[in-house]
């Protein structure tokens, strides 16, 4: 086996009080793919940190490859003394990397390099970060949330980047489909200490329940065997001296093993505060237009949105979703159209940049500054109560937002958000800085909300198990709706690819010229021979293409064939590209002579 790239071993680090790392455990080598993964405030984010060398354990062991390169993406870059994104991104370049390929890498991710970082939105701004560590291709790259606020077709080129690159990747995400493409290994980071599980993100969450089942049972085991222990010590014969106090040793012991067990952490309790019910009716949106400079970002849209009902909104950034939303719920006026908002609408917003005063006390935030107590569903409760079903300590109550980390917010605005009384739920990117524990529960939440919600998110598998129908830009300001979730919306899509093809190809057949028309009329409304050959042996073509693909990517899934034979490495991934190229070029030319069979046929 190839050495590692990096080991990490026996890793401590405490910040008072209960130990953040304790004994956590990294290792990583050439061309691995790993995942890391653990609930918000576990700890991920600071073993990366220490993985990239920009914090020192208290204790612990740490291995780098000292030839090895390595690139680390920070949730918050530093633009300082840069002009420009491309300064800032050729920054990160090593004396070997390729200078062009930082051109190459901008423009994939939707930048044009002469941006200034200063004015960067959130979205320009992670693409910025993503350009800088992806343009040196280095040996090892170490991701966290790579994924926050960017659009979805910027987070499915970064899938395929990331499937091509010969680089090892550790990354952490929320995004579970984005995992379960990127990854091979898991590593999870649970109470200080890491478990590893050799297959993707895909298989860990069956693992961890299983996991936690067998360590309950150790731990029933464990209270059974103290209480034998302390009945024998209370009622049974003395023997030998000696052998009692061995065996009074072994029950303190065993006291002190249960003592020392750090049970699993609590789960978050989220339920929305019920409003009195809304008409059928939520909103009705006849034409509605809006401009801004010239650009149209919503155009003679219409819909019926009843109680109920949950839209989702997806799109690039800069598509016009939060627009759109602010049009349906009337906080923005429209240059064209009318709306009609239903009766007794009660509306609850999250707001994408979700501004927060950071010297504001988690309770203050919560009562809007009213006292100890926040009414919730019609009752009072204490502020310190209603914290702990969102996972804060009691002791967190006068501790100021800023210290509170990316998840630790996001919860707080989610636990404001639920305590107002609303039918109507606005999300806007609700997931992000979400554990996957949380994700889980607003995902419940959601799914049974009696009212109506309206969600943007970029979060395809979030959107596939919530949303009843998609809301989704085609181009110049027109908006079409899809029954059913992300992946819904895609197939759809791709069927109405096809009607469109066959709607061109029966176009073209009208517009040949008439002497060609009348030849095709006269002589060839049937297939050629050679037509007919294609029809019946392409599909067997494009089944062996398939195995061969599943077996290249089999091969590359080795993660020490990079460091054995990167040649192999190289030639199999051509030869991957190759063959996907390949049988999508057939896959086009039997659908066309499939509706040229079509066509003939009904004629």
């Amino acid at each position: 086996m190839a050495p590692p790239l990096l080991k990490l071993d026996g890793i401590r680090l405490t910040f008072g009080g209960t130990p953040l790392l304790d004994g956590a455990s990294l290792m990583i080598g050439p061309g691995e793919r790993l995942a890391l993964v653990g609930r918000n405030g576990s700890g991920k984010s600071t073993l990366l940190k220490i993985a990239a060398g920009l914090i020192e354990p208290q204790d612990g062991e740490i291995f780098r490859q000292p030839t090895a390169t390595v690139r680390y993406l920070r949730q918050t870059p530093d633009w300082e003394g840069f002009p420009t994104v491309r300064a800032y991104v050729e920054a990160g370049l090593g004396p070997a990397d390729d200078l062009n390929r930082v051109a190459l890498v901008i423009d994939r991710l939707g930048l044009t390099g002469d941006e200034d970082p200063a004015t960067l939105s959130g979205g320009e701004a992670r693409r910025a970060a993503l350009a800088r560590v992806l343009a040196p291709e280095p040996d090892l790259l170490l991701l966290d949330e790579p994924t926050n606020h960017l659009d979805l077709a910027t987070i499915e080129w970064l899938e395929q980047e990331l499937q091509r690159t010969s680089s090892a990747l550790v990354t952490i995400s929320h995004d579970r489909r984005f995992l379960e493409n990127v990854s091979r290994s898991t590593v999870w980071l649970d109470r200080g200490v890491t478990r590893r599980l050799d297959k993707g993100f895909a298989h860990f969450e069956d693992w961890r329940d299983q996991v936690l089942e067998e360590e309950e049972r150790d731990q029933h085991k464990l209270a059974r065997q103290i209480e034998r222990e302390e009945h024998w010590l209370r009622y049974g014969v003395t023997a030998r001296r000696k052998r009692n106090v061995r065996r009074l040793g072994e029950l303190q012991a065993l006291r002190a093993r249960q003592r020392n067990h750090r049970g699993v952490e609590g789960v978050a309790t989220m339920a929305a505060s019920d409003a009195a019910e809304s008409g059928k009716l939520v909103i009705e949106a006849k034409g509605l237009a809006k401009s801004y400079d010239g650009l149209e970002v919503v155009k003679d849209f219409s819909t019926r949105i009843l109680r109920g009902d949950r839209i989702g909104l997806v799109g690039p950034n800069g598509a016009g979703k939060t627009t759109l939303i602010n049009l349906l719920t009337g906080k923005l006026a429209p240059d064209l159209g009318t709306l009609r908002l239903g009766a007794n609408l009660e509306t609850a917003i999250l707001d994408q940049k979700r501004a927060l005063d950071p010297k504001e006390t988690l309770s203050h935030f919560l009562t809007d500054g009213r006292g100890d107590s926040v009414v919730v569903n019609g009752q009072e409760r204490h502020v310190v109560s209603y914290m702990k079903d969102f996972l804060f300590k009691p002791e967190q109550a006068r501790t100021p937002i800023r210290e509170l980390s990316g998840g630790e917010r996001a919860r707080l605005v989610l636990a404001r958000l639920l305590s107002r009384p609303a039918n109507l739920l606005v999300l806007d990117e609700p997931t992000n800085d979400l554990d996957m524990e949380t994700l889980d529960l607003l995902q419940e939440l959601v799914e049974g909300f009696p009212g109506t919600v309206l969600l943007v998110s970029h979060d395809r598998d979030f959107l596939d198990r919530t949303v009843t129908s998609t809301l989704a830009p085609v181009g110049n300001g027109r908006w079409i709706e899809y029954a059913g979730g992300y992946s819904d919306m895609m197939a759809q899509r791709k069927g109405e690819e096809l009607e469109r093809r066959k709607a061109r190809s029966a176009e073209q057949q009208k517009t040949k010229p008439a002497g060609n028309a009348a030849a095709s009329k006269a002589g060839s409304r049937k297939l050629s021979y050679k037509q007919k050959f294609a029809l019946e042996t392409l599909p067997k073509k494009i089944d062996t293409l398939a195995d061969e693909i599943a077996a290249l990517e089999e091969k590359l899934a080795d993660p020490d064939l990079y460091t054995r034979d990167a040649a192999a490495f190289q030639r199999f991934s051509k030869d991957l590209d190759d063959r996907r190229a390949s049988r999508e070029t057939l896959e086009e030319e039997w659908l066309e002579l499939e509706m040229l069979r079509e066509e003939i046929e009904g004629a």
